[in-house]
C-alpha cells in the first residue's frame, strides 16, 4: 500500500446542499479513518477544502474509496504520491 497526498477543493457545492450532506460525509470519513484508508485530514483556514492522506495501492484505487463520499462529486481532487520522511531509506 502507498500514501497519497491530496489536496481537494469543493466546487459548485451550494451551502444548502453541503449542509443537508454534511452528517453522512462526516459518518463515511469517520468509517475511512476507522478502516485506515484516510490517514490524516486538515482542513484549509478558508473552508475551501481539505488536504487528506490516503492509503491506497494506486490513483485508481483512491478514487474509488473516495467515491462513496457524498460531496466525491464536488471535489476537484490533485494526488501526490508520498512517503514518509522516517521510512526515507525503504
Amino acid at each position: 500500500m502507498k500514501k497519497f497526498m491530496l489536496d481537494i477543493l469543493l466546487e459548485g457545492l451550494d451551502t444548502e446542499t453541503r449542509m443537508s450532506l454534511l452528517p453522512k460525509e462526516q459518518a463515511l470519513v469517520k468509517e475511512l479513518e476507522e478502516n485506515g484508508t484516510i490517514v490524516d485530514t486538515f482542513i484549509k483556514l478558508d473552508m475551501s477544502g481539505i488536504f487528506m492522506v490516503v492509503v491506497a495501492n494506486d490513483l485508481e484505487e483512491v478514487h474509488t474509496k473516495l467515491s462513496i463520499l457524498p460531496y466525491y462529486p464536488f471535489m476537484k481532487i490533485d494526488i501526490v504520491p508520498v512517503r514518509m520522511v522516517n521510512n526515507i531509506n525503504q
